[in-house]
């Protein structure tokens, strides 16, 4: 709070001159791309615009010149330049030329961010979380109590993650069910579903996975990664189906479950095939197989796809990158098989020769969402209790430039054409 408000008393006092701006390059001139996101959202704190220039110099950020800001760009070792008022009228006017395949979003207010998480450590790590704290980005951990409360319509932004809202505890029962932490999270899971009054806890999830769809319907932001993007829409085609067999929840599962799955409720899949089989670590066919692949980590990619920047605003802002060809990364979900995609939901990154999607976005309602296959973008196969990645060392990480995309996507607003 005392920083805030002298930053607050600064920049009212000071007598910076709007014909200066700060430009963020984010092309491969770029120190520290994830810190630089974390630059945009603070100078979004403290009430400032910044001009997103998408697909020029990779998507960079630019400000009118603060003294404070130019600090926090040294501070955290974030590349920029000052330049004059005419330089930047210059940039404005070339990314308005309409041959050119680019456009000006204005982002004005810092998003609010949640991430669903449980009170309890996990023998893995989050990606999102680990790279909102090494972008200096805040956010709000919320579960199951916060949810069935009813508290995220004070979110702008939710983000899932390796979250299993089947009621099936990840599958993890074959290689687990005698590991400490996976008792733990059963008890706390059962523990949870019995104070919120459910007699199952794939009872309490689907109860989870309904606010959450309302939310998303009522003009939030939904980001999952790995196994909450399949587990998520699973659980909403199941609504009032028991897939669980009785090491999960005391009883078999309905015989006629597959027959019974309803695709209309899913956000992004169609023709879900569940993996009945409990001692599988895999939900459905929607998963790519990693053993049928055929592909390593050398030569395990995707690519993202171009949009017009002018036309396809969306799925321009989420896909702004140095790269567009991005080494790809193993998840209990690491990969969509194309077949299964609805037809409606906007495919930004593929791998075309192994008919596989690795991120993809729609719209649901007044809302979005956005569903990003894999686990750690920096870690090719992370296991059960691995140390959690050091985003030091990959500060210009495309792959985790895709999460803070996401993130501050709730601010952009389109740039007005000059007529």
């Amino acid at each position: 709070m005392r920083r805030l408000l002298a930053l607050t008393a600064f920049l009212i006092a000071a007598s910076s001159s709007y014909a200066n701006y700060i430009l963020i390059p984010m092309d491969e001139g770029q120190k520290d791309h994830l810190k630089a996101y974390g630059i945009a959202y603070s100078i979004l704190e403290f009430d400032k615009e910044v001009e997103w220039l998408l697909n020029y110099k990779g998507g960079s950020f630019m400000t009118a010149h603060y003294d404070e800001f130019e600090k926090l760009c040294l501070l955290r070792g974030v590349s920029f330049s000052v330049i004059s008022d005419s330089k930047a009228q210059s940039i404005r006017n070339e990314i308005e030329n309409p041959v050119v395949n680019a456009s000006i979003v204005k982002l004005r207010t810092a998003p609010k961010i949640a991430v669903y998480t449980p009170k309890s450590s996990q023998p893995w790590d989050d990606a999102v979380t680990m790279v909102l704290e090494y972008a200096e980005i805040p956010y709000d951990k919320v579960f199951d109590d916060e949810v069935l409360n009813g508290d995220l319509p004070l979110y702008d932004w939710l983000h899932l993650h390796h979250k299993d809202f089947t009621g099936q505890y990840g599958k993890f029962y074959a290689h687990y069910r005698n590991a400490a932490w996976y008792k733990a999270q059963v008890k706390e899971a059962e523990e949870m579903a019995a104070k919120h009054g459910f007699e199952k806890v794939s009872e309490l999830k689907l109860a989870v996975v309904k606010k959450i769809r309302d939310f998303t319907l009522g003009g939030g932001f939904l980001f999952a990664m790995c196994s909450a993007t399949d587990s998520y829409d699973i659980a909403l085609a199941a609504d009032g189906v028991d897939i669980c067999e009785d090491m999960y929840d005391g009883d078999p599962a309905d015989p006629q479950a597959q027959q019974k799955l309803d695709y209309d409720k899913t956000f992004a899949f169609k023709g879900i095939q569940l993996e009945r089989n409990p001692y599988v670590y895999e939900y459905s066919n929607i998963d790519v197989n990693p053993v049928t692949r055929g592909v390593t980590e050398q030569n395990d990619v995707f690519v993202l796809n171009e949009f017009s920047a002018k036309w396809d605003v969306v799925p321009t802002i989420l896909t702004q990158n140095h790269e567009k060809v991005i080494k790809g990364f193993m998840g209990q979900t690491t990969a969509f098989k194309k077949e299964v995609v609805k037809s409606n939901a906007i495919i930004m990154g593929e791998n075309k020769s192994l008919n596989e999607v690795r991120y993809l976005h729609g719209t649901m309602g007044k809302g979005t969402w956005t569903f990003y296959g894999g686990h750690d973008p920096e870690d090719y196969r992370h296991l059960v209790d691995e140390p959690p990645t050091d985003l030091s060392l990959h500060p210009n990480s495309p792959g985790y430039r895709l999460i803070l995309n996401n993130l501050l996507f709730p601010s952009a607003k389109k740039e007005k054409q000059k007529t």
